[in-house]
């Protein structure tokens, strides 16, 4: 990594090619053991098998990976050990977040261990605007000097920030967030090109986001289905929108379940299915929610018609060369 004169803006070694961030980026689910720490054989089994199923971009520890249950060290550990586990042409990003010194002590560890960028995780600070935003970013920039990803799920950063931030050499994608389409299409047309505007909204809003510009998205939904959710992406990205839709639909139920009561089911949804493959992760930590025996008993309903669409298309695309697992 090539540090910065003073005065100069950070650049890295190699450029990095923002063509790999147009797929589907996975939030892999963290995996706990029995005494409630992480379980690095769990996790480094489960990224093998999402990189073995075609998934080429790993998002470890960001939202649905419980960032914010997690220590610095414990991010790092799964940053490692996603780098370790992955295929070789996949990227890691680790995210960041918290006060400066946090953020920069994930980064730049987290790039030592030979993550290909950083993330920016939304912003959990109360009073917060642009001209403290901007510092934030250009502060963690300097010091880490990485490729980055910034995630936006809320006023701050605003639009205009983010499109001025565009012109950053290390900024080289949008996580976008924020659900309003003709928004979202003003600025990934004032941006004209300089960095990928990505749907940071999952299955639900992935084909209106592509639509309006994005070519990649974020998933959850990926840990258990990551055949379903390549083949949509795949389809809109082939301009084939009814296949596409039909793809989605089939996603749909965990989407809409995860959504319940202020998405308070996002990351406890998804363990029960994993669990129901077989891949024990724990429980999430408080404050998410725990499910009760009836919540589950309703969970496996409804995966029931969704895991048999998606191991039959593993066995389509195991019969014709396209996955391993």
């Amino acid at each position: 990594m090539i540090l910065p004169l003073p005065g100069e803006k950070p650049l890295v070694s190699q450029p990095f090619d923002q063509q790999c961030l147009r797929t589907v980026h996975l939030v892999p689910l963290t995996a706990y053991g029995e005494d409630g720490g992480l379980n690095a054989e769990a996790q480094a089994a489960h990224t093998a098998r999402m990189s073995a199923k075609g998934i080429r971009v790993f998002l470890p520890a960001a939202g649905t990976g419980e960032f914010h249950n997690l220590s610095a060290d414990e991010v790092v550990e799964l940053v490692r050990v996603t780098c370790e586990a992955s295929a070789e042409d996949a990227a890691v990003f680790a995210p960041l977040g918290y006060q400066l010194q946090h953020a920069i002590d994930i980064g730049e560890r987290s790039m030592e261990l030979g993550a290909d960028g950083v993330m920016f995780m939304p912003f959990s600070h109360p009073y917060l605007c642009d001209e403290g935003a901007r510092d934030y970013y250009h502060t963690v920039l300097e010091a880490v000097s990485a490729p980055a990803l910034i995630y936006k799920k809320g006023d701050v950063p605003s639009d205009a920030l983010l499109l001025e931030l565009a012109d950053h050499p290390l900024v080289v994608g949008i996580k976008y967030a924020v659900n309003q389409m003709h928004q979202f299409r003003r600025a990934v047309l004032a941006d004209d090109g300089r960095v990928e505007w990505l749907c940071g909204s999952a299955e639900r809003f992935a084909p209106y986001y592509m639509l309006a510009g994005s070519p990649g998205y974020t998933t959850g939904a990926g840990n258990l289905c990551p055949h379903l959710t390549l083949a949509m992406h795949a389809a809109f990205t082939a301009g084939e929108t009814a296949e596409g839709m039909r793809l989605q639909e089939l996603i749909l139920p965990i989407e809409d379940y995860r959504e319940r009561d202020g998405d308070s089911y996002n990351v406890s949804m998804l363990k029960h299915g994993l669990q129901i493959l077989g891949h024990d992760f724990g429980p999430p930590r408080a404050p998410q929610r725990q499910l009760t025996t009836d919540e589950e008993l309703e969970i496996a309903d409804l995966l029931d018609p969704i895991l048999a669409a998606e191991d039959e298309m593993r066995k389509e695309f195991s019969g014709t060369g396209l996955s391993q697992c």
